[in-house]
Parts: C-alpha cells; sequence; structure tokens
C-alpha cells in the first residue's frame, strides 16, 4: 500500500487546506481529517504525474472534490471523488482502496474508472460501453454520476490546453450526454455551467458574439435591475410578503438556444433579463404571482407552473414573462427557499447520506428512483452498448409531453411520443399486451403522438403480444428496448420452427423422421454439436448456422446403431413451438425491403424469412432460397443474377409460394414517357387507383423530350403487377413500361 506522506508543494498543500476548510463548514472534525487523508493519499499516488497544462495532476481532483463540496455532498464522495483516478491511472487497486477507505469508496471509484484493460472495436464502441457501465454503477449509488459530473465539470473549464479538435469532441459528448444527465438530476449549477463551456468550445465564435452583446446589455444592468428588483421588494413588503428578490443576465447559451430553436435575434429574446423572487411558503408563491401581475404586464401564453406540475428532475418553480415599465421584456421566477434549493442542487439537495435529511418521499427522489429502475430495464433488454446509451439518450431529453391517466395520475414523456410510449410508461405489461387505447374517450391509432393535457386509457388483451410494426413509432427506450427485447425471442422462436422442418426434411431424403428419435438418440446427438437443448439446435439450424444434412447423417449411424422403438414410431410428435407469430403474417415492415418480412411460403415461416432486395421477388414469381448464416433463408428469384453467382446446392432449399398469400411486397418498375407536364401525376394517380402505394419515384431525364421513370411500388402478387402495368400502358405519352432487373 502507498504511504501517505505529504508534499511540499506549496500550492498543493493550500489547495489541501483550502478543500478540507469547506468541508469543514459541514462534516464532522473525524470525517474532515478523513477527507485530508485521501489528500495525502492522492497525492503520493499521483506523484510525479502532471496535466497538459503543466500543473499537477493531483489538481485535477482537488478541484473535483470541490465541486462536490460546494453542494454538500457527503464524505465518501468527497474522497472518491479525491481518489476518482487512482486506479486507472495509478498503481492503485480496488481492494488498496477498500482497505483504507472502506468498501464504499473503493465501489464508488471503480463505479467512475474507465474500462482500460477491455479491447474494443472502435473508440465510438468504448466510449458506448463505458458510458454503459457508469450508468449501471450510478443505479446501485446515484453518487457515481455526481463524481463524474464534477469530473467533467472541471475537464470543461481546462479544456482549452486540449487540441481543438478533441475539445470539439469531448464538448459534443458534454452537451449531449452530460448536460441531459445533469438536468435529469436537477443539480442546474452544473448543467449551466456545462452548457456554456460546451457552447464556448464548439461554438467560440458565436459564442463571442452573444457574449458581447450580453456585456453591452449589462452596461445598463445594474441602473434598470436596481429599479425593478425595488420596486417589487417595496411592493411585495407593502403586502406584507418577506422576499428576497434577485436579478440577473441569462446564461449564454440559454440565450443562443433560444435564438436558434425560434429563429430570433438577440433583442428578440424574450427573457434576457431574469429575476427571482425567494419566499417561504408555496401558498405566497401564488400571492406573489397575482401581485407581480399587477405591477408588470404579463405575456399572454409564456406562464408555467411547476409547482402544480413539478418537471421530472423535481424542479418547482413559478415562471412568468412581463413587460416591464422600461419596455423590457423580463422572466420572473417564484419559488420558495426549499425549491430554490432544489434547483440549484438537484438530487443532492435530498441527499440520502446527509445526517437528518430523508429524501425517500421528496417528488425528485421518486422520479430520479423510477428513472433508474428504467435504466436497469433497459439493460436487461438491449443486446449492446450502443443500443443502450442511444435508448438512454432519448429519454434524457428534457422537452416533455405531460399527459393524465383515467385515475388522474401524471406521466411525463418526451415530446413526440405516442399511444405505446404512453402504455409502456404506466407499465411494462401493459405495454406487452396492449390493443388499443382510447385518448379523451375517443378511440385512437397506437401510432398518435401525444400532447398536454390529454387523457389516456390503454385497452389491454391477456392475450396481445407486441406487434413488430411498433418499433417504427415508439419513440422512448423502455418501448424500444421492450419491443426489441421480443422480436429477439420471437426470432429464436421462428428458427426453431424453421430448423425443425429443414431437419425433418434432410431425414426424410435419408429415409427417417424426426418422430423415430429416442431420447437416447437425442442426448448424444446434443453433446454431438455440443448443445444443451434440441431446442437450441434446431435454432441453428434455422438460423443457417448448422447444416441439417450434416445433423441428419449423425442421426442416420445412430440409428443404424440402435433400433428405434416401435410404440415410439406410432407416437406423433408434438411440435416444438407454438408459432406465435402467425398473428402477424400480414405486412409490417414494407418499406424496408433489406428487412426480414413474415410470409406463408410452403415449408418455411416466420422471421427467419428475408426477402433478397437484389430481385424483389413477389408471389407468383418462381422462387430459390438460400440458407445463409445468422439470417435464415433467404428468397431469390430463380433469374436472380446475383444467386446464380453464389448458388451453392449444399445451401439452396426447394420452397413454394402458398396458394393464398397475404401482403404487400415492394417491386420496381420502369415507364420511359414523353416529357409532358402532368404525365408523373396521371401515372401515380392511376397506381393509387390500383390500391398500390408508391414509396419511391426517381426521374432520369434521357433528352428533352424522353425520360425513364423508376417507382418503387407494393403489390400483391404478379397478377395485381400485371394489372397495374396494363392500366399505365393505356396513358397518353407512355412508350414503354417494365418491370425492374436489378
Amino acid at each position: 500500500m502507498l504511504e501517505v506522506q505529504a508534499t511540499k508543494h506549496p500550492d498543493t498543500q493550500a489547495l489541501v487546506q483550502d478543500l478540507c476548510s469547506l468541508a469543514g463548514t459541514y462534516l464532522d472534525e473525524k470525517q474532515v481529517q478523513s477527507v485530508r487523508e485521501a489528500c495525502l493519499f492522492g497525492i503520493k499516488a499521483h506523484e510525479g504525474q502532471t496535466r497538459r497544462s503543466g500543473e499537477p495532476y493531483i489538481h485535477h481532483p482537488f478541484a473535483v472534490a470541490r465541486i462536490l463540496a460546494n453542494i454538500h455532498l457527503d464524505c465518501d464522495s468527497i474522497i472518491a471523488a479525491i481518489l476518482h483516478d487512482v486506479i486507472e491511472d495509478t498503481g492503485v487497486t480496488k481492494n488498496a482502496l477498500a482497505l483504507q477507505f472502506g468498501n464504499e469508496v473503493a465501489e464508488l471509484v471503480d463505479g467512475v474508472t474507465k474500462l482500460t484493460q477491455i479491447k474494443f472495436e472502435n473508440r465510438l464502441e468504448a466510449q458506448a460501453e463505458n458510458f454503459r457501465k457508469m450508468m449501471l454503477a450510478m443505479v446501485h449509488d446515484i453518487r457515481v454520476i455526481l463524481i463524474k459530473l464534477a469530473d467533467r465539470l472541471h475537464n470543461m473549464r481546462t479544456l482549452g490546453a486540449m487540441p481543438a479538435e478533441k475539445s470539439r469532441r469531448i464538448a459534443h459528448e458534454t452537451l449531449e450526454i452530460y448536460v441531459p444527465i445533469a438536468y435529469r438530476l436537477g443539480i442546474n449549477s452544473v448543467r449551466t455551467e456545462l452548457q456554456d463551456l460546451g457552447f464556448k468550445a464548439l461554438h467560440p465564435m458565436r459564442y463571442r458574439v452573444i457574449n458581447d452583446a450580453v456585456k453591452k446589455v449589462r452596461g445598463h444592468f445594474k441602473e434598470l435591475v436596481g429599479k425593478i428588483e425595488n420596486t417589487i421588494t417595496v411592493r411585495l413588503k407593502d403586502e406584507g410578503i418577506e422576499a428576497c428578490v434577485q436579478g440577473r443576465v441569462k446564461h449564454l447559451h440559454s440565450i443562443y438556444r433560444k435564438m436558434q430553436e425560434k429563429q430570433l435575434s438577440f433583442s428578440d429574446v424574450f427573457d434576457v433579463y431574469a429575476f427571482r423572487i425567494i419566499v417561504d411558503e408555496p401558498d405566497t408563491c401564488y400571492r406573489v404571482l397575482g401581485i407581480i401581475h399587477s405591477i408588470y404586464k404579463p405575456v399572454p401564453g409564456r406562464f408555467k407552473d411547476y409547482i402544480a406540475i413539478p418537471k421530472t428532475n423535481g424542479y418547482q418553480s413559478l415562471h412568468t414573462i412581463l413587460f416591464s415599465s422600461h419596455k423590457v421584456p423580463i422572466e420572473v421566477q417564484i419559488r420558495t427557499k426549499e425549491m430554490d434549493k432544489v434547483a440549484e442542487a438537484g438530487i443532492a439537495a435530498h441527499w440520502l447520506y446527509k445526517t437528518k435529511e430523508n429524501p425517500e418521499n421528496s417528488y425528485s427522489h421518486h422520479h430520479v428512483r423510477d428513472w433508474l429502475h428504467n435504466l436497469l430495464e433497459l439493460q436487461r433488454n438491449t443486446e449492446n452498448s450502443l443500443d443502450f446509451i442511444e435508448n438512454v439518450k432519448v429519454d434524457l431529453f428534457p422537452d416533455k409531453v405531460y399527459v393524465f391517466t383515467p385515475n388522474g395520475d401524471i406521466i411525463e414523456l418526451p415530446r413526440g411520443s405516442t399511444l405505446i410510449d404512453f402504455a409502456y410508461a404506466v407499465h411494462t405489461d401493459i405495454g406487452n399486451h396492449c390493443i388499443s387505447a382510447k385518448v379523451d374517450r375517443r378511440t385512437a391509432s397506437l401510432r398518435t403522438v401525444l400532447h398536454n393535457g390529454q387523457t389516456i386509457e390503454v385497452i389491454t388483451s391477456p392475450n396481445a403480444r407486441p406487434n413488430p410494426v411498433w418499433i417504427n413509432f415508439a419513440v422512448t427506450g423502455k418501448a424500444r428496448s421492450n419491443i426489441h427485447h421480443y422480436l429477439k425471442n420471437l426470432k429464436h422462436d421462428d428458427a426453431i420452427i424453421l430448423g425443425e422442418r429443414l431437419l425433418d426434411q434432410a431425414l426424410h431424403e435419408l429415409g427417417f423422421s424426426l418422430i423415430n428419435l429416442t431420447p437416447a438418440q437425442i442426448s448424444i446427438l446434443l453433446k454431438s454439436f455440443n448443445f444443451k437443448s434440441m431446442d437450441d439446435l434446431l435454432a441453428e439450424i434455422g438460423l443457417g448456422n448448422c447444416m441439417a444434412i450434416l445433423v441428419a447423417r449423425r442421426l442416420q449411424s445412430l440409428q443404424a446403431v440402435e433400433k428405434p422403438d416401435r410404440e415410439r414410431r406410432n407416437k406423433k410428435r408434438p411440435r416444438i413451438f407454438k408459432n406465435v407469430f402467425s398473428n402477424y403474417m400480414p405486412t409490417w415492415l414494407r418499406k424496408e425491403a433489406s428487412l426480414a418480412r413474415p410470409l406463408a411460403i410452403r415449408g418455411t415461416e416466420g422471421m427467419v424469412i428475408n426477402f433478397a432486395k437484389c430481385c424483389d421477388p413477389i408471389p407468383g414469381d418462381p422462387i430459390v432460397a438460400q440458407l445463409t448464416a445468422g439470417r435464415g433463408i433467404v428468397i431469390h428469384t430463380e433469374i436472380c443474377k446475383n444467386m446464380a453467382a453464389h448458388k451453392r446446392p449444399e445451401n439452396c432449399i426447394d420452397v413454394h409460394w402458398e396458394r393464398q398469400v397475404e401482403g404487400e411486397f415492394p417491386v420496381e418498375i420502369h415507364i420511359e414517357v414523353i416529357n409532358q407536364r402532368g404525365v408523373l401525376a396521371t401515372i401515380s394517380t392511376a397506381i393509387s387507383e390500383q390500391q398500390s402505394n408508391i414509396n419511391n419515384v426517381e426521374i432520369d431525364q434521357r433528352d428533352e423530350s424522353h425520360s425513364l421513370i423508376k417507382f418503387t411500388i407494393t403489390v400483391r402478387n404478379r397478377k395485381h403487377l400485371a394489372t397495374i402495368m396494363r392500366r399505365i400502358r393505356r396513358i397518353k405519352n407512355i412508350t414503354r413500361i417494365y418491370r425492374a432487373k436489378k
């Protein structure tokens, strides 16, 4: 273990004393001594290490610890902040930290530490996995992310020492991930500074222009703000209300974002001037609001009540935009002292580990707990780190919509969410079994986008299952991850069904059948191919990862050794798995020709069927199937050039269309036309009249008088396609029409 000795560097000693003095304002003497020991331990561990700026590396952990001490985080968090880089950047182990400072500190440091020992394919994957680990560590202990936010804040403060390209990358990551996390946790002081620093690094010129404009505003700021503060204070005092009135200029990033989103000039941004009125009781907030509106004229539609409906992070306040007597629009925020504390420090203001406080019943703690629970569900239902981080980022965006359950409970969702997202937000089982919904007592499509104030009722059925179409319009990470999880299992189930048929077909060619297999033969077979169950083996056959003929020949050799049981021979073997997918046979995902689409084809079925994009087979076409590793069966037309070039007899399967095939299939047709006004509209109308959808149109002008129009349309079968083409041929100025051969 490293020895703890003080350094002789005067600046470092001064930082230690400064940090301990700050911690002493709310920690007891024993805890302050532990902080001091951690400082000495960190100094020794990072001895000889410097930052890019040239200062001793230990100055960075001290700065991180100071940020957390300013929001009065607990002793273990301060110690972990001081030591947050020792596992990654020094020879100190997690066990050494646990022995010296306890298991809690060691776990916190490990949660912040990056995965430097694991090799990743690329930087993006590494970042995603680091983020995933950090978020899951946060679920175990929220203090992990508080330390990480403080670490990121100090790194952003010292970003000037980094190369320009790296600075922009870090700033982009900060605005995209860490700022929304700070917002979600309600740590406003950290969030606003991160936003301004990220804005400065990404758009230095824009930052400079807005900063100069704000400085000019500040020239008149003190006098104007002083007058408004005095007017409000005197009026409130006359009404018998004691209040603290504070004026300020809005943060630069907030001004820039409003200018960008609403296409406004700097002079048109309403709330450059902002005032905060802090009182003792929630009821007083509404009294103050009425008084303020009697002093200054409110701007219609610019009032928000975050006390009655708090934000996700627990933020509560009344917001109103007013025209002051000085013809300057101002924003006024009215809140209690406790609300103000929550607004600045967020979840840390109700910290579970602080003495004499219990945040279990606080609004912000309740919502953060729900969010962490959702993170665990996302983790279970997401296959890789990149998908996980994308789902989390969706739920971090602050733009929200508020809707109600029939019981009056408020559900908060990202703007753009649909009824499917609402169903999963209420409960995973509600989402999995929903069949329809009502918006304000009127039946609506599950893809309906939600708006503020609507009352939603979800109708469920115990036999219903997620429809794969939902993935096209689900927005929230919870909804998308649950649907993806279902589809993954569904593909496995369909692969079992296909594998069973392929194996039975291969056995039939050898004169055997799956019905004849004995338990002993199955056991030997599974050991031969290293599978735990027959379903696993069949799934691998269905996905093309294991050849059915090889398994069949192995079973043939077993049949030759062991005489099958006659009684078992006469028994009809039950299906291994019920095809739950049959409910969704029609036409989902038809817009993406490259994705698997279910279709009833003789001898095959389910999600393991892929239709080749190179030839767009449709019912009625002579077809051939190829077994492809990982994808299952890929269907081609018999005349497809790609199939001819890569055809291998051992991978080919005989397949046929069923007599009655439901669904719509993409096909590309080429139409040569004489250039005349309205010809495109006439063709489009003709296609629509034949109950066909147009997925894509491309126009290639051959010369001044002739063009080639390429339509990708949907058809039910070859007969439907022929009807459409005959209808188009009758249109004037059509010289030729034919189906594209790719």
